[in-house]
């Protein structure tokens, strides 16, 4: 029966990250395949979790208030503009939100840009869609991207690049000047960015997070995308999003309603203040 399956599908293989993370937990070892934060959630963030439950706050929900939220956090850390009406897409996690992008915005034959080493899931994102990853090598020991060999990875059939920073695995974060290199590379081919910032709050050695979107001219040529779980350390929790132009959000969330159907993340103001308060680690 293995010809009734897709050619992605044939191509995909189980998960490394979760082989090691079972293997971990059956052995009793250190885990370090995932991304487990080894702080606790904060309280009040549990306990209006709590209360929403025994509420019976918990059936499909609209989801304008967190996108009212993200518009004031984007503000505020990024000085961007978003339309909480238009330009945010709320989904189950990053993940999700990273998929609808790529689904989004990629054609058979696509190709698109991205850093290696990189998360697994960019790649199959990318071979669903019917897109090419074309890889850019980050040079050890500081992951340095070099910008002539980046520049010389785009072809008439780059659409998109993918930027995860800070990153995953190194926990590298870019510098202005390589920002730079990819918003000028992407501005000369009429290519889009696609980004996942969900380590945005957790850098070190007083490196600040730069979003690629706030560069001049990117705003209109990138999709961000996020989530709440490693900041607040509640990674089972699927609350994500994109931010992206109306009609980049527009189609996320039309691939999101398709899939998902209504993201149910039905948490009460009280969590969504958590935002504004996060983990002493930060």
């Amino acid at each position: 029966m293995e010809q009734k399956l897709s050619s992605a599908a044939k191509t995909f293989t189980p998960s490394p990250i979760q082989e090691l993370s079972h293997l971990a937990q059956r052995s009793n070892a250190i885990n370090l395949a995932e991304g487990f934060p080894d702080f606790p959630a904060p309280s009040h963030l549990k306990h209006a979790a709590i209360s929403a439950i025994n509420s019976d706050f918990n059936q499909y929900r609209h989801v304008q208030g967190i996108c009212d939220h993200l518009a004031n956090i984007m503000k505020e850390m990024h000085g961007l503009d978003f339309d909480p009406r238009t330009d945010m897409a709320i989904c189950c996690g990053q993940t999700e939100a990273f998929a609808a992008a790529v689904f989004a915005m990629i054609d058979q034959g696509d190709e698109v840009v991205l850093f290696d080493p990189s998360y697994e899931t960019y790649e199959g994102c990318i071979r669903m869609a019917g897109g090419i990853p074309v890889y850019v090598t980050l040079e050890p020991p500081h992951w340095t991207l070099d910008p002539e060999r980046f520049i010389n990875s785009f072809t008439a059939r780059t659409k998109a690049v993918i930027l995860n920073s800070p990153h995953n695995p190194t926990g590298k974060v870019f510098t202005k000047d390589e920002l730079e290199t990819i918003a000028g590379a992407c501005w000369r081919r009429d290519c889009i960015a696609i980004t996942d910032e969900v380590y945005e709050h957790i850098t070190y050695d007083n490196i600040k997070h730069i979003s690629l979107a706030s560069l001049p001219g990117m705003q209109e040529r990138t999709i961000i995308t996020s989530s709440l779980s490693k900041t607040f350390s509640v990674t089972g929790w699927r609350v994500g999003w994109a931010i992206a132009p109306a009609l980049f959000a527009s189609a996320i969330r039309n691939i999101h309603v398709k899939t998902y159907r209504f993201c149910s993340s039905s948490f009460p103001r009280s969590c969504l203040d958590s935002f504004e308060n996060p983990p002493g680690i930060l």
